[in-house]
């Protein structure tokens, strides 16, 4: 691999890498501006209750981060009270399908991150188009790890999160894999002459 080679391929994976933390954090942004009122009206119980056995309540931004990994089919694993363990899925069960259209926006998000990447390295054909689209997943992986934990509320004895292994493959590798590759794919739709 020449020089130039390389220096192109480093640039297109720190564009890549830049675009997945883009749609990462504006996908959170996204679903906390549209749902935090309802994240918070569902909260208003449980948290009332939370502060009369003298616990902390859960914060909105926290359950948004559940409805933003719910958007990536990443369920959340809540404690029970006798002691095990329930998954939910808030989106899945919202009546109606009220929030069904937060599943939109990860895949969407992460098409533009991908169709930008390809724009930017310039490419010409779909193979490279993907590969450069691909490289999102060096931005989302992280910033879908770490969120499992930013996200996650420690109640009693456990704690309600994202499901660690699920957010990894799904929501950090396969979704920005996926999207920001078919994305970079079609930058080459836009490519110049």
């Amino acid at each position: 691999m020449s020089t130039t080679d390389r220096s192109n391929a480093t640039r297109d994976l720190a564009v890549g890498a830049a675009g997945g933390v883009a749609a990462y954090v504006l996908g959170y942004l996204i679903v906390f501006v549209t749902q935090r009122g309802r994240v918070g009206e569902s909260l208003r119980g449980i948290n009332f209750v939370a502060e009369l056995i003298g616990g902390d309540p859960i914060p909105a931004w926290k359950a948004v981060g559940w409805v933003f990994y719910n958007a990536h089919v990443v369920a959340t694993q809540v404690p029970t009270p006798l002691g095990g363990t329930q998954v939910v899925n808030f989106i899945a069960e919202s009546d109606a399908g009220s929030l069904a259209a937060m599943y939109l926006v990860p895949p969407v998000l992460l098409l533009v991150a991908g169709l930008l990447a390809g724009r930017l390295a310039g490419v010409t054909e779909p193979i490279e188009g993907g590969r450069a689209g691909g490289f999102v997943v060096a931005g989302y992986l992280p910033l879908a790890l770490a969120g499992v934990l930013v996200f996650g509320y420690s109640i009693g004895d456990g704690s309600i999160a994202p499901i660690l292994p699920t957010a990894g493959l799904l929501a950090g590798i396969v979704y920005p894999a996926v999207f920001g590759a078919i994305g970079g794919a079609a930058a080459t739709l836009l490519a110049d002459g």
